[in-house]
């Protein structure tokens, strides 16, 4: 599963991706597959603290529905901070690894489940 999100988004916008996004999973996971998602963030910049609690609650519903390897491509290193900081809220940050290099992060969510733990 791939996702993009770029600029400013506004609270109303985050819950309609988020509903997608856990319906993807939802359906995937339903088929007995691990999901796993590659996140490009470079162009996402830091979102109100109302559609920060929309992210966190849809990556805590996410990993309910099946999610488990999520790999973040991040540009900026304050939303990577504000990223981090939902991602401990929602407890994604167990199943999360962030990148600056997004051939690292294929790589990473492609090795066998087992390396991705010792990792």
């Amino acid at each position: 599963m791939e996702i993009t999100l770029e600029g400013s988004i506004r609270a109303e916008e985050m819950q309609q991706f988020v509903e997608q996004a856990v319906s993807a999973v939802k359906s995937l996971a339903g088929d007995g597959r691990s999901v796993k998602a590659l996140g490009d963030l470079r162009q996402l910049r830091t979102t109100s603290p109302e559609a920060a609690e929309v992210l966190r609650q849809g990556q805590a519903d996410a990993m309910k529905a099946g999610m488990r390897r999520i790999a973040e491509v991040v540009g900026s290193e304050i939303t990577a901070l504000q990223l981090n900081r939902i991602a401990r809220g929602s407890g994604m940050d167990r199943i999360l690894r962030r990148f600056h290099d997004e051939a690292e992060a294929r790589s990473w969510l492609l090795a066998p489940d087992d390396a991705l733990d010792a990792a």
